[in-house]
């Protein structure tokens, strides 16, 4: 796995999801939409790992969760997210979207609605998630 492969399959991700959304396949769509937030946050992360130099164990079984906080902090983004949370209300609500999103989603059935607020959520280019973590790509 490459910082490049995670970027690819992050947008990927996404565009499945707005495909899945188009036909009718709510509860794809809402998954994939999120693990294309969680791949995006791992470029983050991949950036802080060293050509040659073995990360420490922990910080690679912390890169294997699929916890949203867990994943904004290892990538070193807490600081400037909570910036973000407090000086931008569009963020926040998108965020408010976005933070129960867990892989467990695979198991469950989402409503349309539920669907399209998180997709939004992420793809929005104005107060949308993804486009600010790839500030930091």
């Amino acid at each position: 796995m490459t910082k490049q492969l995670l970027e690819i399959l992050s947008i990927e991700r996404l565009k499945e999801s707005k495909v899945l959304l188009d036909q009718g396949c709510f509860s794809g769509a809402y998954y994939l939409a999120g693990y294309s937030l969680e791949c995006a946050l791992k470029v983050c992360i991949a950036k802080q790992i060293n050509e040659h130099e073995i990360p420490a164990k922990s910080f690679v079984n912390e890169f294997y969760v699929h916890d949203l906080n867990r994943l904004i902090k290892l990538a070193g983004l807490d600081k400037e997210f909570a910036d973000k949370l407090r000086s931008e209300p569009m963020f926040a609500i998108s965020w408010n979207s976005i933070k129960d999103w867990n892989e467990g989603a695979r198991y469950k059935t989402w409503a349309e609605s539920e669907a399209k607020e998180l997709y939004n959520a992420i793809e929005n280019l104005k107060g949308g998630m993804l486009s600010w973590i790839q500030q930091y790509w």
